[in-house]
């Protein structure tokens, strides 16, 4: 196999320790100057020079040797410039600290309950929340501290399905006498709580946020907070363990009767 002197870009074949692994550096012969030479490779295959000094100079924010920069990357550029300039206010940081320890506080919680969860559909429920608060954590430190950020999705409820309603001789509560006697509604109930606690908490932060990009990032926050308790609350009304209690059938139609269609102000 043939590769390429780092400094001469003259191609030189391979030792006899043959391919490298990922990550290592492999040694090769260069037939010109007759010295061995190193050269890295990623993912099994090797760079040469130029690749290294194109990847070097792109994680420098800098413009690879004997290229052009076209306009996206320039603006790539300065939109990095300007995110290292970044300014916070003093309320927005303050909200942020409250949501970062609200996800930390989430995802220690939900550890906890694991070993008490014994339905694999909460099971799979607890896991794909707790993935998701980790991205939304990191994706949220990386922006604090100038890294850049990955594509935040707000989490995503599975589809609706028919909801039960009405008391169907629901089951007495009370407290645990003992953490062995958490069961499957206990611990669903409590990740909903936590849910609906960190769907206030958001809300509030972006409220206060004056970046916009923040703003925007605690405003999914929000969002994905309310689709996990709405998850929740599906998995748990199809259980039969939130039932929704509803009001005599005259009462609804009495309430609901009391507002009419207005018509549109006039200015």
């Amino acid at each position: 196999m043939k590769y390429e002197n780092l400094n001469t870009n003259q191609p030189f074949t391979t030792g006899k320790f043959g391919s490298a692994a990922a990550g290592d550096q492999m040694w090769g012969h260069d037939p010109q100057a007759g010295q061995p030479v190193a050269t890295q490779t990623i993912s099994g295959q090797p760079q040469t020079g130029q690749q290294i000094g194109q990847q070097i100079g792109t994680q420098m924010g800098q413009q690879p040797m004997g290229q052009q920069m076209t306009g996206q990357q320039m603006a790539g550029q300065q939109m990095a410039g300007q995110q290292m300039n970044r300014k916070f206010g003093a309320h927005e940081l303050l909200m942020c600290h409250e949501v970062l320890n609200n996800h930390i506080d989430g995802i220690n919680q939900f550890e906890l309950y694991r070993p008490h969860v014994k339905d694999q559909v909460l099971m799979g429920i607890l896991d794909n929340q707790v993935n998701h608060l980790y991205n939304g954590y990191q994706n949220s430190v990386n922006f604090l501290h100038n890294q850049g950020m990955g594509a935040a999705v707000p989490y995503r409820a599975p589809k609706a399905s028919a909801i039960k309603y009405g008391l169907r001789q629901p089951s007495p509560m009370e407290p645990n006498a003992s953490i062995q006697y958490m069961d499957d509604r206990d611990v669903a109930s409590l990740m909903m709580c936590s849910a609906k606690a960190s769907a206030r908490v958001c809300t509030n932060a972006a409220l206060e946020c004056a970046d916009p990009i923040l703003r925007g990032m605690m405003t999914d926050c929000a969002v994905s907070a309310i689709n996990r308790a709405y998850e929740l609350f599906q998995f748990m009304n199809q259980r039969g363990l939130y039932q929704v209690p509803t009001l005599a059938d005259q009462t609804t139609q009495t309430m609901v009767s009391t507002y009419q269609v207005g018509t549109s102000p006039q200015f």
